[in-house]
């Protein structure tokens, strides 16, 4: 495990040359690679900071990267190839909004041009990829926040502080966290012939090549080969709450319930319905992500023995035991993506470590991919949280 001094040196090691950096070019100087919905919306977060210029956009689909020029950065050189936009000088960071897959790669090369990254979650699409993207932050002193907002945000921060460090809640001994959403409908079947402006091969990196496929195209969560499903989508966020609330160490064993119950006969390979229980020192979680009409509130429950936590990112509630106690709720509406960029931009500055650093995230990632690996091989799997392996059977 990486100690906390030992992150706080490597992010330091080029401190006094990136404020140089910064002073002359006077804004932070952004280049965005992924063009998607999510992309181009943190982005926008991304410009409504004053110290923030949006000098580069990239995507493999050149329609969505004219798109993205012409109603946010006119003035942005546009690129079909990341490593062309790692290659300006004026980029001071960039923000990786592509598909899960491509994570690794794109931070990777990113931080090795002396670039500060924020990644969208998960960090990751495969366990031994995260040390890789530790490993690239310090040897290289780069900034790499991963898109795991709750870090950063009041509405988790305040009752963590309140009722969990405190003691209020007592001791805590299961967690559940949930995220249901309805029944996904069939993946799209247009355009059955690939745009001339979209270079495929490259959208498909490092996974295996197959011919023109709309639907893994525009809805590559429904397939494994790119991503974990809810299972990582969800499951970071909320396993990452997790070791934010209780300690950031590994699980020790995970189970996974679930399959495509819903089958659109469309070949998709993610479960719709998931159910995790994982098994930590002291506690259990369960995540849960099933396809719902109706289902119950979005967020995570924290159960103690003189008291339950409820938060997700716009309220919580804290109920303490006894029969008269009062419950003790709180709402704070916006965007906490918003606080997250806005802790980025300051430690690119300042060489502080960030909010959700690429250590801290390596570690949330592992049950949500473990989640996916006890789904893929139909078993529960033993983990080793200090030597980071899965168990013989």
């Amino acid at each position: 495990m990486i100690s906390r001094r030992g992150m706080v040196t490597g992010a330091a090691v080029t401190a006094l040359s990136y404020t140089r950096i910064l002073g002359a070019n006077d804004r932070i100087g952004l280049g965005v690679i992924g063009l998607g919905e999510r992309g181009t919306a943190v982005m926008g977060l991304f410009q409504k900071n004053d110290d923030v210029e949006v000098r580069a956009l990239c995507d493999v689909w050149g329609t969505r990267v004219e798109r993205a020029r012409q109603k946010a950065a006119p003035n942005a050189k546009t690129f079909c190839d990341h490593r062309q936009l790692l290659d300006m000088a004026s980029v001071d960071a960039v923000l990786i909004a592509a598909p899960d897959h491509w994570h690794k790669d794109l931070a990777i090369d990113a931080m090795n041009a002396g670039k500060d990254i924020y990644s969208e979650k998960p960090m990751c699409r495969k366990r031994d990829e995260a040390p890789l993207m530790v490993k690239a932050a310090r040897s290289t002193g780069r900034i790499c926040q991963i898109g795991l907002q709750q870090r950063s945000g009041q509405i988790y921060l305040e009752p963590r502080e309140k009722f969990v460090l405190s003691g209020a809640i007592g001791k805590i001994s299961h967690i559940d966290a949930v995220w249901h959403e309805g029944v996904r409908r069939p993946l799209p079947k247009q355009p059955a012939e690939k745009p001339a402006d979209l270079d495929w091969l490259r959208f498909l990196g490092p996974v295996s090549y197959r011919d023109w496929n709309p639907g893994q195209y525009l809805n590559f969560r429904a397939f494994l080969d790119f991503n974990g499903g809810k299972m990582t989508d969800y499951g970071h966020h909320w396993l990452d709450t997790v070791h934010m609330f209780m300690g950031e160490r590994a699980p020790n064993s995970v189970v996974f319930a679930g399959g495509i119950y819903y089958d659109q006969h469309d070949d998709r390979t993610a479960p719709d319905t998931c159910n995790a229980l994982f098994e930590y020192d002291g506690f259990s979680v369960l995540f849960q992500s099933n396809a719902y009409a109706v289902g119950p509130e979005y967020g995570i429950t924290f159960y103690g023995d003189k008291g339950t936590l409820f938060v997700n990112r716009n309220r919580y509630e804290f109920k303490p035991a006894g029969r008269n106690a009062q419950p003790i709720a709180r709402t704070i509406p916006g965007d906490i993506t918003a606080d997250h960029v806005r802790n980025f931009l300051d430690c690119v500055v300042s060489r502080k470590l960030p909010n959700a650093d690429a250590a801290i995230a390596a570690v949330s990632i592992l049950p949500p991919l473990l989640g996916v690996q006890s789904y893929e091989e139909q078993r529960r799997l033993r983990f080793d949280p200090l030597r980071l392996e899965v168990l013989p059977f």
